[in-house]
């Protein structure tokens, strides 16, 4: 098991590991105060991993309560999240309880969002078990829920108490799910470490040292800038006409897929507008190709553009825009919306 700590207020650690599902009730019972715990998942993990973890947690003297809603991002919405809440008071969950979100990204989110509100905060841990969730979404505490006007619109801030990755669980993953991961972590790379980006593209590195580097780096963005003022903005790197793509798709694109046409759109508009040096994008191309993540984009500018406007990144009449300046360094470029509109016509 490797470990990396995230430097927040309170700081917590990210376990990183094989078969930690079946030790989840021994590494959390040395973290929490409570021994009454809600296992929050969908329908799809449910069945994988739902009985492993409530068995372990059950062993080490937790009484649980499981609650899975219907898999998928069309569901990550007020919908279930007010089930979820209700769940939460059926159940008589305490403010000294605990809130397990297990699953990915979705799950994160949306159990993490209900802790964050539930009695005005709970405390919640991540068993993340997709490697986009590990890489990327379990770790730096934004929680949220999607809607009709746009992705993760309604959320908060609320760091998890604990994460625990266990990578047995990438086995299950299909292709398409484990690209999504690579999408986010082909990022990191391409923002914060070269040298980690020309060692993907060399041949993915072994599960555990690539979600390790993955969280290191989120960690050293998040430990500076926890509610993302500044530096954590290079973090959205591909996701301002990512998001655009995944609200234009109703979402049938899946969150990876829409971040690898987003970075690939926007170093295109950066190479055109002179932000980037050449080469930049055909790397970002390559990379993208290599991992089997789309390239092409099946939307028009104006719809891009239209579904930026409702960015939750956007701040008044302007929205940072994130570009590279060379494969391994980031910056943010503020833009108003006649810019948006510019950076997304040159972007395709």
């Amino acid at each position: 098991m490797q470990t990396v700590t995230v430097q927040t207020s309170p700081p917590y650690h990210v376990h990183i590991g094989p078969g930690l599902l079946k030790r989840a009730g021994e590494l959390i019972a040395g973290a929490a105060g409570s021994r009454t715990c809600a296992v929050i998942t969908d329908t799809t993990v449910e069945k994988l991993y739902a009985a492993v973890v409530c068995r372990s947690l059950q062993e080490a003297g937790f009484q649980v309560c499981l609650r899975a809603f219907p898999a998928g991002e069309r569901h990550k919405n007020l919908t279930t999240y007010a089930g979820i809440l209700e769940f939460f008071a059926q159940s008589r969950l305490t403010r000294s309880d605990l809130v397990l979100a297990l699953g990915g990204g979705v799950t994160g989110d949306m159990a993490g969002f209900a802790a964050a509100t539930y009695q005005r905060g709970v405390d919640y841990i991540q068993l993340p078990t997709t490697l986009l969730a590990a890489s990327d979404s379990s770790v730096g505490g934004k929680t949220a829920v999607d809607l009709a006007a746009g992705k993760n619109l309604a959320g908060a801030f609320h760091q998890p108490k604990m994460v625990l990755c266990d990578t047995d669980t990438f086995q299950t993953l299909p292709p398409e799910a484990v690209a999504d991961g690579m999408a986010e972590t082909l990022k990191h790379g391409l923002i914060a470490d070269a040298a980690f980006f020309a060692a993907l593209t060399a041949g993915a590195p072994d599960a555990g040292e690539m979600v390790r580097r993955n969280v290191e780096i989120k960690a050293a963005v998040v430990g500076e800038d926890e509610r993302e003022h500044g530096r954590r903005k290079l973090l959205n790197f591909g996701h301002t006409l990512g998001h655009a793509i995944e609200k234009n798709s109703d979402f049938t694109v899946t969150h990876g897929h829409a971040v690898a046409m987003g970075m690939v759109l926007a170093c295109r508009a950066a190479e055109r507008l002179g932000y980037s040096p050449a080469g930049v994008l055909e790397a970002v191309l390559d990379a993208c190709r290599q991992y089997r993540l789309p390239t092409r984009c099946p939307y028009t500018a104006g719809q891009l553009f239209d579904a930026a406007t409702a960015d939750k990144k956007r701040d008044g009449g302007s929205i940072d825009v994130v570009v590279l300046r060379e494969i391994g360094r980031a910056e943010t470029v503020r833009l108003d919306m006649a810019g948006l509109r510019a950076f997304t016509e040159a972007a395709l």
